[in-house]
């Protein structure tokens, strides 16, 4: 089936106008799916729940794809289960619907919380570094519980006959805006006492001192709608850095001693391993905050 027209849920929220215009720029037709906003990016823009599947039906019925941002973004402001109906439910009728209607191609965004990080309010279990796909989940927090399950709820999927025939789920850690990382990195003190200071080190820990630029993020989001690959996968997203100024070697040492170190970490090298990625989607992260620092 040819890919020519992609709607994307949420596609107004924090990363849903990058994504959306990084489409419309890679020659997609895109169509916006929000429950709230209006989008002036897209071709086509409809106000929708992921919730709704009659409104979904129709609102896909000329879609050759599905990118899925349009969930709860933080616990902070929701109770506890309607963070976790935002991530499940609205991931199982999103894929209800793209196998009803035979949509073969599902990009859904996930997270790092979905094994135990971001939004716990213990320290997150880490055994080894770099931290890649084939590492435990261990969340609690309806958050991440909710983006585990979702990801179990789109390999279960897959197993159907109607299903989709390509679903990837996307472990996303914070995507700033560049203005919102000059403020957060460049300008603030991110060595580990600064951070102790100002109050984000568990935040930081918990996150593997790991960020995204949006613009990478979007790229993957298109690598994934186009790879050639069959059934649900996993990939883990990040920048090639860390947020901090400490070297990599160090966080390993200092602040996750009982980790296992796997091989060499060297300069800033993230803690997390987005080999899978280049790999099966032939993508790799390019931005940096470093990038602007003075």
């Amino acid at each position: 089936m040819s890919l020519e027209s992609v709607a994307v849920t949420g596609g107004t929220g924090n990363l849903g106008p990058t994504v959306v215009a990084h489409l419309r720029a890679s020659g997609y037709t895109v169509t916006n799916l929000s429950r709230h906003s209006e989008s002036s990016l897209a071709d086509h823009d409809y106000r929708v729940s992921a919730l709704d599947p009659g409104d979904l039906t129709a609102a896909l019925s000329d879609a050759d794809a599905v990118v899925h941002l349009g969930t709860i973004s933080t616990p902070t402001n929701d109770p506890g289960h309607r963070v976790f109906e935002s991530n499940v439910q609205s991931t199982y009728v999103v894929l209800e619907v793209a196998a009803a209607l035979g949509i073969d191609r599902v990009v859904v965004a996930s997270s790092m919380s979905a094994i135990g990080g971001s939004f716990e309010p213990d320290p997150a279990r880490i055994d080894f570094l770099p931290v890649d796909e084939s590492h435990r989940a261990t969340p609690s927090n309806p958050y991440g519980l909710g983006k585990y399950v979702a990801e179990q709820t789109a390999a279960g999927f897959v197993r159907r006959a109607d299903a989709p025939e390509t679903v990837a789920s996307l472990r996303f850690p914070w995507m700033p805006s560049e203005e919102e990382a000059r403020q957060t990195f460049a300008e603030a003190d991110r060595s580990l006492s600064g951070l102790q200071d100002a109050g984000h080190f568990h935040t930081a820990r918990n996150t593997l001192f790991s960020y995204l630029g949006r613009e990478d993020a979007a790229r993957l989001v298109r690598r994934a709608l186009e790879a050639d690959f069959a059934g649900h996968e996993v990939f883990w997203a990040a920048a090639a850095d860390t947020s901090t100024t400490v070297e990599s070697a160090t966080l390993a040492s200092e602040v996750y001693p009982d980790a296992e170190t796997r091989e060499p970490l060297s300069g800033h090298e993230a803690l997390v391993s987005t080999e899978k990625a280049k790999r099966l989607l032939g993508w790799e992260p390019t931005w940096s905050w470093r990038d602007g620092r003075a």
